[in-house]
């Protein structure tokens, strides 16, 4: 007990330490926020150009350009995608790093939400769409205000732990705030534990934010 007291004193205490896992949640979650508002605005565009080509077979040159798009994106690592936008794109010019990841999880995030407008009302029980008519919603409403919710909620879970690559870049996300850490104490057991146990209990309440809203929309259809 007494060693492990001293090695928490020494990862957290010391310095303030704790500071570096403080400082890189927010990071964390300022990415992935606007990350997802960046992918709900682009992700809604290009679906409303994929389902006007696929219901009347106009804008032939722009779904074209949005499968590639689709395709480019979905087939790469995020990864990849992050150290392009920054070394290549951006790498003769001085950013930020945090906008950089922003623009480059927005731009991931958006081909995934793409595919949610698209498709993401037909795995949902359909009791819920016809909940939102009985509450006086038209369409665009129940998708906005009851469908959406629920599939933006799944994604912002899953973008928030694909930011943990961050540290490719050098931005001081969580991740890269307990690799500092480790780099000071030359102890990694305590700074990368409870950095996953900052991201699960996340994940958890977010999750357990979604399953709530799921659970009152599944009983708004009785």
């Amino acid at each position: 007990m007494a060693d492990l007291k001293t090695r928490f004193i020494m990862n957290f205490i010391t310095d303030d330490r704790w500071k570096y896992l403080a400082d890189g949640l927010v990071v964390t979650l300022k990415v992935t926020f606007f990350a997802v508002l960046i992918g709900i605005a682009f992700g809604f565009l290009i679906a409303m150009i994929r389902a006007t080509y696929d219901k009347t077979g106009k804008l032939k040159i722009l779904n074209l350009i949005c499968k590639i798009y689709l395709t480019v994106i979905r087939g790469t690592p995020v990864v990849v995608q992050l150290l392009i936008i920054y070394f290549v794109i951006f790498g003769s010019t001085q950013i930020s790093k945090v906008l950089v990841a922003i623009m480059a999880f927005g731009i991931n995030s958006a081909a995934y939400v793409a595919e949610i407008f698209r498709s993401g009302i037909m795995s949902i029980d359909d009791g819920q769409m016809e909940a939102g008519r009985s509450l006086g919603f038209n369409y665009a409403q129940t998708m906005f205000y009851i469908i959406m919710p629920q599939a933006l909620g799944n994604e912002f879970i899953v973008l928030l732990k694909e930011t943990s690559v961050s540290g490719y870049i050098a931005l001081q996300d969580l991740t890269k705030g307990g690799d500092i850490i480790r780099s000071r104490t030359y102890d990694a057991f305590m700074p990368l534990i409870a950095v996953a146990l900052i991201y699960l209990v996340m994940v958890m309440v977010f999750t357990k934010c979604v399953n709530l809203l799921e659970r009152r929309l599944r009983n708004s259809d009785h």
